[in-house]
């Protein structure tokens, strides 16, 4: 037997946590999201082949430009900064 996992998210909480929501997504969990008690949209999981297809699909009609990198996105190194400094100043000694 197959259950799906599901929350109710009021629209203001959804604003709030909108990056939440759309991760649990991601995971398989549906949110039904409500206006005023009622439940009026839900925002779940996309099946891997419908995805795929809508993807495609948007890519050909130029509706979202594909991405120029398929390596995994690598964080920029850490940038020393002197405790006192002021950031405008930082950033612009960083920035040039």
């Amino acid at each position: 037997m197959c259950t799906l996992a599901y929350t109710m998210m009021g629209i203001r909480e959804l604003r709030a946590e909108l990056t939440t929501a759309v991760r649990r997504a991601g995971a398989g969990q549906r949110t039904v999201i409500t206006i005023g008690g009622r439940a009026i949209a839900q925002l779940g999981p996309v099946e891997p082949e419908l995805g795929q297809t809508v993807l495609a699909d948007l890519f050909a009609s130029g509706s979202v430009v594909a991405p120029r990198r398929t390596d995994a996105a690598r964080p920029a190194p850490a940038i020393p900064v002197w405790s006192g400094v002021r950031l405008d100043r930082a950033l612009k000694e960083v920035r040039g």
